[in-house]
């Protein structure tokens, strides 16, 4: 018996160190992960293509054009198809329902709040697409960093470390040293069809939309279920949740708009288009897929690199110019972005152990119980 208790002990306390090992340096062990390194590729493609794709669509004859809401709205439908199929593989769809939507509909409707929020961020990026250039939208999004900040800080009372908040006042610098010198080097150079105001107007909207639905909604995800018998909401369920009320909305406001001279629902679904929505489908799933095996290295750096490589694709395919503001100004927002997202505080990693040596606890069964787990 005695040799038994020996034996657990001194696996829980090589567990421990392994656990505090692989703790240490994350950033190295992040790098080193080979599904960590397979996300980051999968995430520059999708961020990349999305916005690539996404500004080719649009540019299109006006005639020829898809109505951005109806793209959401199928989008909506496709996200809403997919997590249905994921929760139920984790639990029976028609159960989840009952129990975490029929049994319990005022937390259903808390939801209806972000949903909202998205819509409105997602149709409006859309109208940015259609009047910026792809490098610089990509790089003005990235205020949505800054306002996220702004939000959890009023909402969350979220504290950031002194590099963080230099970090964010980088990145409000880098985006007016990138919109000072396209609006003064390149309005000439710019498509008619594109205006600039309209395109910055619905790009910051579009972050504080965005800041406001994500801190919301993160509050609702972490929001302690009031009984304890039922099982908690999966990030799929509140997935479905989001995407029903997002069809609803943007279902309604289609038929509010609907008269003899408005296009067709699917009018100017182009090959390209069906492209898109694939990719915005699958930027939910890579989303949730990051949140559970990456962290927030994986998704600096993908944003780095994602702007640049869709900042020399639009040069090849749109013939983008590039100037110096704007590679300044970008260089900046990109630094910001990477050390806001690399340099927060860490997940605190404690281990209880009162002075009781592991040599002593492992001789003498009998000392007091200690705590040797490792909280990651």
């Amino acid at each position: 018996m005695e040799t038994t208790i020996k034996t657990r002990v001194s696996s829980s306390a090589s567990n421990g160190v392994k656990a505090l090992a692989a703790s240490g340096g994350s950033a190295k062990a992040a790098s080193k992960n080979p599904s960590a390194l397979f996300l980051l590729m999968l995430m520059v493609l999708q961020n990349s293509s999305t916005v690539l794709v996404g500004r080719y669509t649009r540019s299109v004859p006006a005639e020829d054009r898809y109505e951005a809401l109806n793209l959401v709205v199928v989008t909506e439908i496709g996200k809403l198809l997919v997590s249905c199929v994921l929760e139920h593989r984790t639990m029976s769809l028609p159960s989840s329902i009952r129990t975490h939507i029929l049994s319990n509909p005022l937390d259903f409707l808390i939801v209806l709040i972000p949903a909202l929020l998205y819509l409105i961020q997602n149709t409006l990026l859309y109208v940015a697409l259609s009047n910026l250039s792809a490098p610089f939208f990509q790089v003005t999004y990235q205020m949505k960093t800054l306002t996220t900040a702004i939000v959890s800080v009023l909402m969350l009372n979220r504290r950031y470390n002194v590099i963080q908040w230099f970090c964010l006042v980088g990145l409000g610098i880098g985006v007016a040293v990138v919109v000072t010198g396209e609006n003064g080097g390149n309005s000439a150079k710019t498509d008619a069809s594109m205006n600039m105001v309209v395109g910055l107007t619905a790009v910051s909207v579009a972050c504080f939309s965005s800041a406001l639905a994500g801190v919301y909604f993160e509050k609702v995800l972490k929001r302690k279920e009031g009984s304890g018998d039922k099982p908690p909401v999966s990030l799929w369920m509140r997935n479905i949740q989001l995407a029903f009320f997002s069809i609803c909305i943007g279902g309604m406001q289609i038929l509010s708009k609907s008269n003899s001279e408005s296009k067709p629902f699917l009018h100017g679904f182009t090959p390209m288009v069906r492209l898109l929505i694939f990719l915005q489908v699958a930027g939910g799933l890579l989303v949730a897929a990051i949140i559970k095996y990456a962290d927030n290295v994986v998704k600096g750096l993908a944003t780095g690199v994602s702007v640049v490589t869709s900042t020399f694709c639009s040069m090849l395919i749109f013939g983008t110019p590039l100037t110096t503001s704007f590679a300044a100004g970008g260089s900046i927002i990109l630094g910001s972005v990477y050390l806001f997202s690399t340099r927060g505080d860490k997940p605190k990693t404690t281990v209880k152990s009162p002075d009781i040596k592991e040599d002593e606890l492992i001789s003498n069964p009998k000392s007091p119980k200690v705590n040797r787990s490792v909280i990651t």
